[in-house]
């Protein structure tokens, strides 16, 4: 059988261009998850990885939709190449049977950590940055003076945690950390 393996980092990231090429493949099956190509242990990929047998085709539209982390995507491969799955990246045409094959997935899989690093470094530069113009960053705080004189305020008419925390748009456990500063 011939399975494709479809990822994003994002929920705004369109998983189009990678359907379609999976597709125009010869991929039977799909499999599509949302998650940061660092992250070794992703729930869809653990599913997939445990679904491929002997004969079996994996088909990723590119080395980075496997994986960003070198050992990785490196034990990955070499896993399945044992177990006689054959594993076909679309961009690069590399056949990580032959050595010139693992010779290029090492490169490229170097590459793809590399960029990755490259995004988290940037990104706190960024913030580290906006830190230094004064921009707050983060979520804004749930836990505002007004809402704890408000949930005060309601707890002493007689209202519950479980009704004050629907009524102000929080959870029951900000609730009591608000009551709890009272």
């Amino acid at each position: 059988m011939i399975h494709g393996y479809i990822r994003v980092s994002t929920r705004d990231q369109n998983k189009d261009m990678q359907f379609d090429a999976l597709a125009a493949a010869g991929v039977e099956r799909f499999w599509e998850e949302n998650a940061s190509g660092m992250i070794s242990r992703r729930p869809v990929l653990v599913d997939l990885l445990d679904t491929l047998v002997d004969g079996d085709t994996l088909v990723v539209y590119a080395i980075d939709r496997l994986g960003r982390s070198l050992i990785h995507l490196m034990t990955v491969v070499a896993e399945l190449t044992r177990r006689g799955v054959e594993v076909r990246f679309l961009r690069e045409q590399i056949d990580p049977r032959t050595p010139m094959g693992r010779c290029q997935l090492g490169m490229f899989a170097v590459f793809a950590q590399y960029e990755r690093d490259l995004i988290v470094e940037r990104t706190l530069d960024g913030f580290a940055a906006a830190r230094a113009r004064g921009h707050k960053l983060g979520r804004r705080p749930v836990q505002t003076p007004d809402r704890v004189v408000t949930a005060a305020a309601l707890r002493d008419q007689g209202m519950g945690p479980a009704d004050i925390a629907q009524t102000l748009g929080v959870s029951r456990a900000t609730v009591y950390r608000m009551l709890g500063s009272q």
